[in-house]
């Protein structure tokens, strides 16, 4: 229990940012389901150019 005590604040400020990273990766996730891209789209010098977009 002494642990725990003398750890809280390391506890809490972990598992906050277990919760926003997940928050993050969720919307990243539902971004690329939705057709969104989270890169500039300047296309022409990329290197995974034809596997990140939809091809019309």
């Amino acid at each position: 229990m002494a642990w725990l005590a003398n750890n809280i604040f390391t506890i809490l400020i972990s598992l906050l940012l277990i919760v926003i990273v997940t928050l993050i990766i969720l919307k990243l996730v539902r971004d690329k389901k939705k057709g969104k891209s989270s890169c500039g789209c300047d296309c022409g010098c990329c290197g995974a150019k034809g596997s990140c977009h939809k091809k019309n």
